[in-house]
């Protein structure tokens, strides 16, 4: 078989496929790469097997199908063992508290991939070296596991999901013991050992091993327990739930979410939420949206709302297929829908839980303990909130591995972590789970709807009262899609040498530049000696500008996806309510920036769809 590999032309790729046609074991992937290689299909050759996956701190995600570049059967294998190996060294316990596998339900026929067999042989892997693995049965939302590695004290997690990416993809993320996902230098350790194991094991491929095994416990029926019991101590208003006719609408969007928000409602004491019959059921073909995103917003949302007119409910409730995000629709006065944008429900669901807290907690000294947090591209009205009421607010970088641990670290410390969110939908409302969870988010946004019902009010109307009393917070976000990492990386360094060598630009267009923050370099001109205090990455590009009207806007790079993002957000005192001025004023700057910094006509880079 060696021999016909040759034929590439390029003896690295020819080594990459000789070695995957001596370890694979899936006859699927393996016809398929002896298909490439007997068609001399070079192009498709060098897409499986021109690099190997990535495990970095979101772990992995890509496509499935065979080859080192894709989630595979033998890719998991390996990417198994070296966890395994690196959790090994890292726990002298493991084989003592063992580690947690969920699952979603994606899959791709054409290489025999699916999340389900994916966990199983993640599963063989580790009950193989003897560690204890909890597996559950069926789908589960991705906050189930941190929530289990937290209430059961383990070593680790494993969810194998790609969230609300297209349907041919696939990941595999990992959670620390605090519960929350790994961050620097873990993914390196990992990356580093998966390198080093990449035979498989004698006992990796052998599916009987696994099924026998007394190490394998099925966590269903206990974590669905104890979880349904855990977020009810966000439950504060019940018997106002049982009185409240506000009707609700929920789509699943052929994800995982369905029963899990239902029996959420039902915890809370609420009624049932209508759901999308044609969504209802997991489905990884995703047949009736172009995208499995409800941060997409109303094209993934329109059978929700044409069941919303028919069944007379008033808001729409949109998990993506993990059931990690949370996206929310309200009907309005003229009839149209309004979906809320991510820092638009962070700063309804901030301003609720701190309220629901302040009701219990009237002693002003408890405040001292109570902390929130954001993601830094995310909007800045919980600093607004906690300046004026005298809470703690706190800053991360972007993702939620760096709140969930944080979070933890305050936790530790005795402190109160109310609330943290990141524009893209993500809210952890309750620190059960150090992550984001779109499941407690339903039951907690719907609590607030129906406690808002019966004051006569609406979530927009309260909205507006937010940003009333703390300052409107007006936020355009979008990105550009750029698939050439040379054009990606002189756009940056143009603007880090913008006047001569290490000058960053003082104005944008007729904006003026008050200070610079670059968490790819470390440089800060806000802070005294120049220096970021937040983490910085060499790996990822991303530059903060604040502006001397009240602007912020950040541009950086996606993690997993070829786009360049920003991130923009005008912020007005208490008592600035002209939002059709600020409004015109964010967009204005937004135009300046994109002409300024951006210049999509010399970099070649093209809008995000509409």
């Amino acid at each position: 078989m060696g021999k016909e590999v040759v034929s590439t032309g390029d003896a690295k790729l020819d080594q990459a496929i000789e070695q995957w046609l001596k370890l694979d074991k899936n006859p699927k992937t393996l016809d398929a790469v002896r298909k490439m290689v007997k068609d001399g299909a070079v192009d498709e050759l060098r897409k499986c097997f021109g690099s190997r996956m990535e495990f970095g701190t979101a772990g992995l995600r890509a496509t499935m199908g065979p080859g080192i570049s894709c989630m595979n059967d033998l890719t998991i294998i390996q990417t198994t063992q070296g966890f395994c190996t690196y959790l090994e060294k890292s726990f002298p316990d493991l084989k003592e508290r063992g580690v947690v596998i969920g699952f979603d339900a994606r899959a791709h026929p054409p290489s025999g991939g699916c999340s389900k067999r994916f966990a199983a042989l993640a599963a063989m892997v580790l009950t193989s070296h003897k560690i204890p693995v909890y597996l559950f049965r069926d789908i589960t939302p991705t906050p189930f596991v941190p929530f289990t590695v937290s209430y059961l004290h383990l070593c680790a997690g494993i969810m194998v999901t790609a969230s609300h990416n297209p349907k041919q993809d696939n990941g595999y993320k990992v959670y620390w013991e605090n519960g929350a996902q790994i961050i620097p230098p873990h993914d390196l350790g990992i990356a580093s050992a998966i390198d080093e194991n990449l035979e498989p094991w004698l006992e990796s491929w052998d599916e009987s091993l696994a099924q026998k095994s007394p190490l394998l416990k099925d966590p269903y029926e206990d974590i669905s327990k104890e979880y349904f019991k855990a977020i009810q101590q966000h439950c504060f208003h019940r018997d106002l739930n049982k009185r409240s006719e506000v009707k609700f609408v929920h789509t699943s969007v052929h994800g995982v979410g369905h029963t899990f928000v239902q029996s959420a409602f039902k915890s809370f004491d609420l009624n049932p939420p209508f759901p999308v019959a044609e969504q209802k059921d997991p489905d990884p073909k995703f047949p009736t949206v172009k995208y499995p995103n409800p941060e997409e917003g109303e094209g993934v949302l329109t059978l929700s709302f044409a069941l919303a007119d028919k069944e007379g409910a008033t808001v729409v409730l949109a998990n993506d297929p993990d059931a990690d995000r949370l996206a929310v629709a309200e009907k309005q006065k003229s009839g149209q829908w309004r979906v809320f944008s991510g820092n638009e429900l962070g700063a309804l669901l901030g301003w609720w839980l701190f309220y629901c807290w302040k009701e219990r907690h009237s002693e002003p000294a408890a405040l001292k303990d109570v902390y929130m947090l954001a993601s830094t591209v995310s909007s800045k009205i919980l600093r607004a909130i906690a300046l004026k009421e005298g809470f703690h607010f706190e800053e991360t970088l972007t993702g939620f591995k760096w709140m969930g641990n944080r979070a933890k670290q305050l936790l530790d410390q005795g402190k109160t972590m109310l609330f943290a969110f990141e524009e893209a939908i993500g809210y952890m409302c309750c620190p059960a789970v150090l992550d984001k969870d779109g499941v407690s988010a339903a039951a907690i946004a719907a609590e607030l709807t129906s406690y808002l019902a019966l004051q006569g009010t609406t979530l927009t109307e309260k909205l507006n009262a937010v940003f009333e009393e703390y300052g409107y917070h007006i936020c355009k976000n979008s990105y550009f899609i750029c698939y050439d990492q040379d054009t990606i990386q002189q756009l940056f360094e143009r603007l880090r040498n913008y006047n001569g060598k290490n000058t960053y630009p003082k104005d944008c267009g007729r904006f003026i530049v008050s200070a610079v923050r670059d968490l790819t370099t470390g440089y800060d001109s806000s802070q005294p000696d120049k220096k970021a205090t937040l983490p910085t990455s060499k790996s990822s590009q991303m530059i903060t500008f604040t502006f001397s009207n009240g602007g912020v806007a950040t541009m950086r790079t996606s993690g997993t996806e070829p786009k360049i993002k920003y991130y923009t957000e005008l912020c007005a005192a208490p008592g600035n309510s002209d939002v059709k001025q600020l409004k015109e004023e964010l967009d204005s700057l937004v135009d300046a920036i994109v002409e300024h910094f951006f210049q999509p006509e010399k970099n070649k880079l093209k809008p995000r769809p509409e």
